[in-house]
């Protein structure tokens, strides 16, 4: 089962996440997001557990508690949703100064 962990204080790591569930069962992967350009954590991250119950447990007893500083918040994670995509692309820009498209001088 895949845990969303949210309210993360950005001095958490991957194994701050490690060590907090596995005392629940089994950790597959823990993993704090970060930002692609900065590098700094972006506040939530995922669990991994592989037994239901075991990630059941850790939900149930991890939500709203303290982890470094922060009460974070921790429940099942939801696939993303769809976005519709809107405007934009599909078209050609073209220049009218000469090139493809352009206006043709006699």
């Amino acid at each position: 089962m895949n845990i969303y962990v949210g309210n993360l204080s950005r001095d958490v790591v991957d194994d701050d996440l490690l060590q907090a569930f596995k005392e629940f069962g089994e950790v597959k992967s823990a993993a704090v997001l970060k930002d692609r350009y900065t590098g700094e954590a972006r506040g939530f991250g995922f669990v991994e557990m592989p037994n239901k119950e075991e990630a059941e447990k850790a939900i149930q007893a991890m939500n709203s508690k303290d982890l470094k500083g922060r009460h974070i918040i921790v429940n099942e994670a939801r696939p993303p949703k769809d976005k519709k995509r809107t405007g934009g692309g599909g078209g050609q820009h073209r220049s009218r100064q000469g090139g493809s498209g352009g206006y043709r001088s006699w």
